[in-house]
């Protein structure tokens, strides 16, 4: 085994100002529906903690039933990594928190303003950002994401089988997963799945790397799963030398966050297996060798930190949803 290709993961991340207060206000945030336009959806709506940090859904459903063209990356780890969404188009959790409030097909709001307002007409939560920001006029949209991210830092699943097997502790995983370790290696799986998380981040300082998906267009299953018509970075970027490329999944916990790839159109892990073999390595995996792969990778899934659900602040004998509008009440906005 190479040392350099895995690392056990850290068992914290939090960073200056990340208080206890601060990370309670951000998990409120993160499981509140009425940061969305129906009430309906919240960052835990297509980011489940209480399974995988995904939803098990091939893309994701928003308000109004609508439905993305992507499949929802774990919110588990997601800190361990240099940029955020399958295109890399926000460079931080922060940043990621702010697009689906205002995404059509996810949280539907019509702008952060609206977001805002959402959250100033719920006296508990005006009260509570002033006493953690200290600062009139706290509620913000900054220190709304801000208080998310500081939440899903703690977010990290450290303690796994193959943790305890990289310090030191040989009896921490069976043969077969050995033989799947020692496989991922010598195909090549590590030139883009190493370091902490499996996904080539070495650390906070990390420059923003993307990969050629699918490397082989001439695969069977390149057509089979569709994996040609999203452009990838091409579409942020709109640079025709980025299409195709996409960012590096963390696999810690993957046994937990089927379908796979960023369709979701990959229904199992063993098929993913297949997939990541043909179209990036031109291998071509026999049934025994899939199986000691997913061995091995079931050996990442960590220890999931205790997670109480927030009580969340409410408005006294009013909705802070906006009316459906009917002709004898017009609609206003919160």
């Amino acid at each position: 085994m190479d040392a350099q290709d895995f690392v056990p993961l850290p068992t914290t991340t939090a960073q200056a100002g990340d208080t206890p207060e601060k990370i309670e206000l951000g998990k409120k945030l993160f499981f509140d529906p009425r940061l969305s336009a129906t009430g309906t959806v919240s960052c835990n709506s297509c980011h489940n903690l209480m399974e995988g940090g995904d939803d098990g859904r091939p893309t994701s459903m928003g308000v109004d039933g609508l439905t993305g063209p992507r499949n929802a990356p774990t919110v588990w780890n997601s800190v361990f990594q240099s940029s955020q969404f399958w295109d890399g188009r926000a460079a931080t959790l922060a940043e990621q928190a702010m697009g689906p409030m205002v995404a059509d097909v996810e949280m539907g709001m019509t702008g952060h303003d609206q977001v805002i307002r959402r959250i100033k007409n719920i006296p508990d939560y005006a009260d509570e950002f002033e006493r953690i920001f200290g600062q009139t006029g706290a509620i913000t949209i900054e220190n709304a994401v801000d208080a998310i991210a500081a939440f899903e830092r703690t977010l990290i699943t450290p303690d796994s089988d193959f943790d305890r097997f990289l310090a030191g502790d040989q009896s921490a995983i069976s043969a077969k997963a050995i033989r799947g370790m020692e496989l991922f290696e010598s195909i090549g799986c590590t030139e883009c799945h190493s370091g902490p998380a499996l996904n080539n981040w070495t650390g906070p300082d990390d420059v923003a790397e993307f990969v050629d998906f699918p490397r082989d267009a001439d695969s069977p299953l390149v057509d089979r799963y569709d994996l040609v018509s999203d452009l990838g970075r091409q579409q942020v970027t709109g640079d025709e030398s980025d299409a195709h490329l996409f960012k590096v999944p963390v696999l810690r916990n993957i046994t937990l966050t089927a379908p796979y790839m960023h369709n979701g159109k990959v229904p199992s892990l063993a098929e993913a297996c297949r997939v990541m073999a043909s179209t990036q390595l031109d291998e071509d995996l026999a049934d025994e060798e899939v199986s000691e792969l997913i061995a091995f990778l079931s050996t990442l899934e960590g220890r999931f930190p205790e997670i109480t659900l927030p009580r969340l602040p409410s408005r006294s004998g009013e909705s802070v949803i906006d009316p459906i509008p009917t002709p004898d009440n017009e609609p206003h906005q919160n």
